[in-house]
């Protein structure tokens, strides 16, 4: 997984947008990996943009961005066009990113629904399905998915597919690389994923990390520390639905996750309301509050471990249940009767930016991640 790629790293004054010392302590393939990754990122959020403007926003030499320009021009990746100069001065040419130049499909894959969603280079959504899977038939069911998407779009320069899953199982992915007419997959968690795409077309980079709350059927959070997804020990960062949490000491998925939300809602109002609904039941308040309890204590050591710049939550749950329950966080943050501490240093909290925390979407990137940058040399 190049893009998880780091070496030792300094901290140094900051001389340009990015700071210049992160290539410290890299391999000469690794830093020609990372600057095409930041003249591609530089253009997605940024562009169209000069190779003055590039140069601000990268840190790089003009010779480099000049070759790294060209490399992108050849593989239609970045296409380019001359900018007339304010008043009629001079003009110069400026480069944009070519969303068409490239396409890739990427699938969350819970146990009981999945999501297949078709992305150019942009990070644009072209084609999204929902489907229900059963556990012993998901890779069948996702492969059935992929055939129609990619039917429907067969003029399209698809270059890959990306999973999103926490128990995506290596039977399934031999099995869905042995039938896809796709080049291999890339797995990753759902916070991993989800983290990825905040990270390439969301959130705008911030200083001091990027925590994500994904709540499902489980809980589990995930943690982007310098443009970087940190996974832990086998993976096992971020699992935070097995702590015992809230006054009554319960494990986080029993009072959090979908099913505890089952059994404040009768099973109408609960399809309703993954569907993007709210239905109007007072019980999804109290569940609101139960929820808010227990969730604040993994913040609270989130925020002072990591002290992340921001906490964001998603998941399936419509944008204004993740509100609301943000906003009871913050209430249950300042209710001394529960806690005998007031925390004031913990990070801000904010929703995921995109539908179903942008877990399909984060996947659908991998691809891009994995295959549109050079390999590493010796």
């Amino acid at each position: 997984m190049r893009y998880l790629r780091s070496g030792p790293r300094r901290y140094q004054p900051e001389e340009t947008d990015v700071t210049r010392g992160k290539t410290l302590g890299l391999r000469s393939g690794e830093i020609a990996d990372r600057n095409i990754r930041v003249i591609l990122e530089a253009i997605r959020r940024h562009g169209p943009l000069t190779r003055m403007e590039l140069g601000k926003h990268s840190g790089l030499t003009g010779p480099g961005i000049t070759n790294i320009l060209r490399r992108l021009g050849d593989e239609g990746l970045v296409t380019s066009h001359r900018r007339k100069g304010a008043g009629g001065g001079a003009t110069s040419t400026e480069f944009a990113l070519r969303p068409e130049g490239a396409f890739s499909i990427g699938i969350r894959a819970r146990q009981n629904r999945g999501e297949a969603v078709l992305v150019d280079l942009s990070g644009q959504v072209h084609d999204r399905i929902y489907f229900p899977l059963t556990r012993t038939t998901r890779a069948a069911s996702i492969l059935s998915a992929i055939e129609d998407m990619i039917g429907r779009h067969a003029d399209l320069p698809i270059i890959g597919l990306g999973i999103g899953s926490n128990d995506w199982s290596a039977e399934e992915r031999e099995q869905l690389d042995v039938a896809s007419k796709l080049p291999r997959s890339y797995v990753e968690s759902e916070c991993t994923a989800s983290l990825l795409a905040e990270r390439t077309i969301g959130t705008p980079a911030l200083k001091g990390g990027l925590a994500m709350i994904i709540i499902d059927e489980d809980v589990r959070a995930g943690f982007l520390v310098r443009g970087i997804p940190y996974s832990g020990v086998h993976g096992r960062a971020g699992n935070i639905g097995d702590m015992r949490t809230g006054p009554d000491n319960v494990p986080l998925d029993m009072v959090v996750g979908f099913g505890a939300l089952r059994k404040f809602l009768n099973e109408d109002e609960f399809s309703r309301l993954i569907d993007g609904q709210e239905p109007p039941s007072p019980l999804l308040a109290e569940w609101i509050r139960e929820a808010a309890s227990h969730l604040l204590d993994p913040i609270i050591a989130i925020a002072g471990f990591i002290a992340p710049s921001v906490i964001m939550i998603g998941g399936d749950l419509p944008r204004g249940v993740i509100d609301a329950l943000i906003h009871q966080l913050s209430v249950e943050r300042r209710d001394t009767s529960k806690r005998p501490f007031l925390t004031p240093w913990i990070s801000p909290m904010k929703p995921a930016s995109f539908s179903g925390g942008g877990v399909a979407l984060g996947a659908a990137l991998l691809p891009f991640l994995n295959t549109l940058l050079p390999p590493v040399s010796g």
